[in-house]
């Protein structure tokens, strides 16, 4: 048995609650990881887990041991990134979660520079526009677009983008253009979708945010759907800038209501707390957050 692998797994196991999770991030098979921590547990002497059908809890000794291990290999990193450059490259499974839109526009783009810089490193893009557990699911960062509601985990702002409020041209000619946010009411406005709730569109006024609740005959949960059924001249929309930026550079979609603009959110990339993150997630969000920084629609503000 070779300790600190086993007890790189067994944090895992216990930060994620899951074996088979941990086997499907480390490209090994459930029982390896289970004999590894059964290992572990021999070399100790102690019983480190509760194990049942339907989940796993740490024995006091088990919480004791997480601690110490977190520890260990957060320093053991640490001792690693001071030998320097070129001594320890970052290497293994980096799993990152993001939203469809803004991984195909954003951030995929941004992986040959990052491979070609770290070849051994293999990046898993799990596409979702919900909001994963991290942990549960063995996800080492997370993209995310907006305010952060979960204090657990540690994030750091590599970005800012701002909602634009659009329309095709051949939307405009037949219906008009909205004079104000007020003048909504009687658009088609096409609606997005998030968590089952319809998303309510913000507008920047002297008083304050001003909100709209969109209603129209399209709405749906993606936001390059959103696009297209624009495009179509379904309707107005409002999505971060991002979504419409070569639409509107060439002319096939029109910024309205430019005198209330939208809010700004963030763009971060978060992951778990409680240890220094793995090589190659520092890796990746000092690529991308450089990256962003080039961008003027992106860069942070």
């Amino acid at each position: 048995m070779d300790r600190l692998d086993a007890i790189r797994l067994f944090v895992r196991v216990a930060e994620s609650g899951s074996f088979s999770a941990v086997a499907r991030e480390a490209n090994i098979g459930q029982p390896a990881v289970s004999k590894q921590v059964a290992a572990l547990e021999a070399h100790l002497g102690a019983q480190l887990m509760h194990r049942t059908s339907r989940n796993l809890m740490l024995t006091e000794a088990g919480q004791a041991f997480y601690e110490a291990g977190v520890k260990l290999l957060s320093d053991l990193e640490a001792a690693e990134a001071l030998v320097g450059v070129g001594q320890s490259r970052p290497s293994g499974l980096l799993r990152i979660s993001l939203s469809a839109g803004f991984g195909r526009l954003h951030v995929v783009p941004q992986l040959p520079a990052f491979c070609s810089r770290y070849p051994d490193i293999t990046v898993e893009t799990l596409v979702s526009d919900r909001f994963v557990d991290l942990i549960e699911e063995g996800v080492d960062l997370a993209i995310r677009i907006g305010v952060l509601a979960d204090s657990t985990l540690i994030a750091r702002r590599i970005g800012a983008t701002q909602r634009v409020t659009v329309a095709s041209p051949a939307y405009l000619e037949a219906h008009g253009e909205p004079a104000g946010p007020h003048d909504l009411n009687r658009h088609a406005c096409i609606a997005f979708i998030f968590q089952r709730q319809v998303r309510c569109w913000s507008f920047k006024t002297a008083g304050g945010l001003l909100e709209h609740w969109p209603k129209g005959a399209v709405r749906t949960n993606d936001a390059e759907h959103v696009r297209v059924a624009a495009l179509a001249g379904m309707g107005i929309a409002q999505a971060p800038r991002w979504l419409f930026s070569s639409d509107l550079n060439e002319g096939r979609l029109r910024e309205v209501l430019t005198d209330w603009p939208g809010e700004h959110a963030p763009i971060s990339a978060v992951h778990p707390g409680g240890r220094r993150p793995p090589g190659k997630v520092r890796a990746f969000i000092e690529h991308l957050g450089a990256a962003f920084a080039r961008d003027p629609e992106l860069a942070p503000r």
